[in-house]
């Protein structure tokens, strides 16, 4: 299978245009068929898209979750790789991301920074409190599928088409990370992870109050793992 022919590449963003660049033109070696979801950015970051010639959605601003739910009408290869534009992924770990679903061995690839390592999560409390609650949030999902995933809120992840199209996804925010991983688990489909190193975002600010919005991710973790 050809990487290039068979995968599409979507970037939600939002005021990233310091980045946004960066991330397509580097994406550009693995797929011509990449597709920008904006959240009504305010800065450069459409016009940057439109320069560089991919293809631009604007999501309804409720967040990076719908802005996934948006974009999934429009796809129509086998293969969905997602990335975000902050530059905090690498877009060189594409190939070894879907490289399990070309192998027929998964059905859904999560990169790991846990086992790839992260120059952002260090130091501060709110980092301590992101990695309590990831890591809870994901020793629930291991103990209620009985599988061995590292981390279940990283946005770097490739999904068989097919597969993501059928898990009627709801979250409108970040918790879709882990909606996705839940879903794909509860039907059946077989899932995978990567090491991949978490760089630290290059500009801007991050769109996610961990705070405000903790209770929400286990309010979400409960309803999808046992309702």
């Amino acid at each position: 299978m050809s990487i290039f022919n068979n995968i599409t590449i979507v970037i939600p963003a939002l005021n990233e245009s310091l980045t946004v660049k960066d991330v397509i033109l580097r994406s550009k070696h693995y797929s011509n068929d990449i597709i920008v979801v904006d959240g009504h950015s305010s800065d450069d970051t459409i016009m940057i898209a439109q320069l560089l010639g991919v293809k631009i959605i604007y999501d309804h601003q409720k967040g990076k979750g719908e802005a996934i739910r948006t974009v999934i009408p429009h796809i129509s290869r086998e293969i969905t790789v997602f990335i975000d534009a902050d530059g905090s992924h690498d877009p060189d770990d594409i190939p070894a991301l879907v490289q399990p679903i070309i192998e027929n061995k998964a059905d859904h690839v999560s990169a790991s920074r846990l086992l790839g390592g992260s120059s952002e999560l260090y130091g501060g409390f709110d980092e301590c409190f992101r990695l309590m609650g990831s890591a809870f949030i994901t020793a629930c999902i291991n103990h209620r599928f009985k599988v061995r995933i590292s981390e279940s809120q990283n946005g770097f992840r490739a999904i068989r088409t097919d597969v993501i199209k059928s898990l009627g996804l709801r979250e409108n925010i970040t918790t879709i990370e882990q909606e996705m991983i839940i879903k794909t688990l509860k039907n059946g489909y077989r899932m995978a992870e990567i090491p991949s190193h978490e760089h630290k975002r290059k500009a801007g600010y991050s769109k996610i109050n961990v705070r405000k919005v903790a209770f929400r991710y286990v309010y979400s973790m409960m309803k999808y793992l046992y309702l």
